[in-house]
């Protein structure tokens, strides 16, 4: 064994590992990082873009929803909004991460999204259209774990974490629609 070379450490090798370290330009990709960067990056702007929709719906509708019966759901919304936007947060920060660029772009916004805007007036048909939008971004999650696996572990908690916020949210906005 060498004189200055540290044995392996429960099966790994430490100064190979530091000297793949040494390479700073990547920040916190490491040479271990076995998912396609580019492609991950792809998914996560498009689940960006589908959380800042969501925002501006559920901003949509807190701001529009009335009446004297709707506070409960009018709170709801305001709430969703403000989790919804701690989510995209969380993405850009992950694809800074990553090496790449957020893409905010507001003109390619609705075509990169997952979920719809909504623009109704009726009350149930805010709800429902919440709803749908949070089944979508359900699907979208649970779709975008399965092709990360265990490739990205970082990448895949988070959205775990994001989905979990995400039935949540269809939990809540079922209650509120009327039989």
């Amino acid at each position: 064994m060498e004189q200055n070379r540290r044995p392996l450490a429960h099966g790994f090798d430490v100064e190979a590992i530091r000297r793949a370290a040494a390479n700073l330009d990547d920040g916190a990709v490491t040479a271990g990082y076995q998912a396609d960067r580019e492609a991950v990056i792809a998914m996560l702007n498009d689940a960006l873009a589908t959380e800042l929709l969501c925002v501006l719906r559920y901003k949509r509708h807190y701001y529009t929803v009335g009446g004297p019966n709707n506070g409960a759901l009018k709170a709801e919304f305001l709430e969703h909004a403000g989790q919804e936007q701690e989510h995209a947060d969380r993405i850009a920060e992950r694809i800074v991460q990553l090496n790449g660029s957020p893409n905010f772009n507001p003109a390619t916004l609705t075509a990169r999204s997952h979920a719809e805007y909504d623009d109704s007036e009726d009350t149930q048909a805010m709800v429902r259209a919440d709803l749908i939008a949070e089944r979508v971004a359900i699907e979208s999650y649970r779709q975008m774990i399965l092709a990360i696996g265990d490739k990205d572990p970082t990448t895949r908690q988070m959205l775990v974490e994001i989905l979990a916020v995400e039935e949540e949210h269809a939990d809540d906005l079922r209650d509120f629609l009327v039989p």
